[in-house]
């Protein structure tokens, strides 16, 4: 029988949740001000495309990524997502375009096709059996750590010096983050070498069946974040918030409070009793963020939603884990992180269409997001009716 006792925060753990701190920095902190750098490049009409790139990208090589960790190993994959980072990172600078812009978003999506999933699948293949969801939980917390911190320092970088220096500041974090991981073991006991079978993907290998009906539920709740990320940037500045990264502070810091116990609470009640509390609380910040009509009010509804976000997250992939067959963890994360790009991307897409760059628009978008949430509940309901 697996041990109740075993550690969680061995320092294995602690490093692996470390470099995901500095790849969620790298990547969010640029995400505050490029609506209005690709709006100074002559592209206002493509800011649904921010997002909606880099989550088609991220999507697509899911199936790659998750067939990479369970065969050559999550190290590799790890590193290459992070140096894709790094490399993007670089980029933009020299690219002043739309279209190069835009074509430089799609390639930024590999590094979150990529490292989240093989860090997702460490963190399952070092954690104890009865606290996955609690590991779940605090790896959250390290990408929400990341995301509450970097924004706003890329918005005053970007405003004290210029967009440059965020875009090198950036690149810095994501190389750190690869020192990191370059201290930790390979967990997948059984490599194979990299290889053109290694990247050959068939149909059984896009999907686990397994992953599915988690992944409806977190394709569903996610959505909502695909919405914040592209049209909250304008919420912040019609209601005048001068730091357009504030938002995202707030948003992230209290995910961290929910996820430091809603893993744990998953673990010990059950995946779907969280994730209905959860999904209903999400529902109720996204009304509060259409009615949001003053910085304050804006930021106090970004931590509900974070708060709520914090607790449907854990549950939702320990849920992924629990169902899933060890060999194929892998393959189950990429499922379910291709839910969440799919949930994002569209979500991204939605909101931009809904909204049409009219701040009238703005409750319109959040009550639609809401009542996703809402249909996320109920498939939560009915997938549990059919075990």
């Amino acid at each position: 029988m697996p041990n109740r006792d075993a550690p969680l925060y061995t320092p294995q753990f602690l490093l692996l949740c470390l470099s995901h701190v500095l790849f969620a920095g790298s990547f969010n902190m640029i995400i505050p001000e490029l609506p209005a750098y690709l709006s100074s490049l002559g592209g206002e009409e493509y800011k649904g495309l921010i997002i909606g790139l880099f989550t088609l990208t991220a999507g697509l090589s899911r199936p790659f990524s998750g067939k990479l960790s369970d065969t050559v190993g999550r190290m590799p994959v790890m590193i290459f997502g992070t140096l894709v980072c790094v490399v993007c990172s670089l980029l933009y600078p020299l690219l002043s375009s739309v279209a190069g812009f835009l074509l430089l978003r799609l390639l930024h999506g590999f590094s979150t096709g990529f490292k989240p999933t093989a860090s997702s699948a460490y963190a399952a293949d070092i954690a104890p059996y009865y606290r996955r969801g609690e590991a779940m939980g605090i790896l959250g917390v390290s990408m929400n750590i990341g995301s509450s911190i970097s924004p706003p320092l890329g918005s005053w970088l970007a405003n004290a010096y210029s967009l440059d220096v965020m875009f090198y500041a950036s690149s810095g974090l994501a190389l750190f983050s690869i020192a990191i991981l370059l201290g930790l073991d390979e967990t997948l006991k059984s490599r194979q070498r990299l290889g053109l079978q290694s990247v050959s993907i068939s149909r059984a290998d896009i999907i686990e069946p397994r992953a599915l009906a988690p992944g409806v539920v977190i394709a569903l709740s996610y959505l909502s974040f695909g919405a914040l990320l592209t049209i909250v940037p304008d919420q912040s500045a019609h209601l005048g918030m001068a730091n357009k990264g504030f938002f995202f502070t707030s948003f992230t810091a209290f995910s961290v409070l929910s996820r430091l116990v809603a893993g744990r609470l998953s673990d010990r009640f059950g995946r779907a009793p969280v994730l209905k509390v959860g999904l209903l609380l999400s529902a109720l910040s996204l009304v509060f963020m259409g009615e949001a009509g003053t910085p304050a009010m804006l930021l106090a509804a970004s931590g509900f939603l974070g708060f709520s976000t914090g607790i449907v997250g854990p549950a939702a992939f320990a849920w992924v884990i629990d169902r899933s067959p060890d060999e194929h963890r892998g393959r189950a994360l990429a499922t379910a992180y291709i839910a969440l790009e799919a949930g994002i991307g569209c979500g991204a897409l939605g909101s931009a269409w809904l909204y049409a760059s009219n701040a009238a628009n703005f409750p319109l978008t959040f009550y639609w997001a809401a009542a996703m949430a809402l249909a996320a509940l109920a498939y939560v309901q009915l997938a549990r009716l059919r075990g």
